[in-house]
């Protein structure tokens, strides 16, 4: 896809891999629309992107109400690019997740990408054009020990893009998932603990940037790629998961956190 005169929607973009996105995206010529629940933090991105010379408009809502997704619909019509990447969520063992928290990762990124792309989905298709790209996490390949509700939302988020490419196949919509390892944001200071639960056999993963995240979500949109899983040790670790399960579940938990 051409992103020139393009218009695209970035969730959780004020800070980290949305924001770096949405800049690519306005440096590709697109006019992207960023979506957040900190207005003055999405209001200096828009700022960063206009000084640059490119096109922005920021839309504060919190996309665990689904009252104001369906308000957002309402306040941008259907982009021809949408970038699921919101997410939320601290590791932790299940017993140890109040029942809120649960259904606050239920509700980001699962629900929120599942009812955001509802509401678009319809005009993309009608269209016959269109992307979504859905941002999601190596637990989502492989589960790691200590991180039961974050990690089933993000299986969840798996499984909706697995099933939407099913359904999407034929309409001149597509559908991509980007995976990035680790990512230097501020994802692990604003949940505390996170880090620390990395299974040892995981930290041989190198570190990535929001930066290298960023051009991966436009790279796969401009070549309409599938699913692209980075760096290349994460693929390797993913595959040795479908060829050596057992083994692959067992040093995990080996060198993960235990009780």
């Amino acid at each position: 896809m051409q992103l020139s005169g393009k218009r695209v929607l970035v969730t959780g973009a004020s800070q980290g891999i949305g924001a770096e996105a949405a800049f690519r995206f306005a440096a590709h010529g697109a006019h992207v629309h960023l979506v957040a629940r900190s207005a003055e933090l999405l209001d200096l991105q828009v700022k960063r992107i206009i000084e640059f010379g490119g096109s922005a408009s920021a839309h504060t809502a919190d996309l665990a109400d689904a009252a104001q997704i369906s308000a957002l619909a309402e306040e941008v019509p259907a982009p021809d690019v949408l970038v699921n990447n919101a997410g939320v969520g601290r590791w932790l063992f299940l017993d140890d997740t109040s029942a809120d928290e649960l259904q606050t990762m239920t509700a980001v990124p699962y629900l929120a990408a599942l009812l955001l792309t509802r509401e678009y989905l319809g005009v993309m298709r009608a269209r016959g054009s269109g992307w979504i790209v859905n941002v999601n996490s190596p637990v989502s390949r492989l589960p790691i020990p200590g991180c039961v509700g974050y990690q089933s939302s993000r299986w969840a988020l798996r499984g909706l893009t697995a099933s939407l490419r099913l359904d999407l196949r034929g309409t001149g919509v597509g559908i991509s998932e980007v995976i990035p390892g680790k990512v230097s944001s501020e994802y692990f200071t604003n949940n505390p603990g996170a880090e620390e639960r990395i299974p040892a056999i995981a930290r041989l993963i190198p570190t990535v940037t929001p930066e290298r995240c960023a051009k991966a979500i436009v790279d796969a949109v401009e070549k309409e790629r599938a699913e692209h899983l980075f760096p290349w040790q994460l693929k390797a670790f993913e595959i040795s998961g479908r060829l050596f399960p057992g083994l692959t579940s067992y040093l995990t938990w080996k060198t993960g956190t235990h009780r």
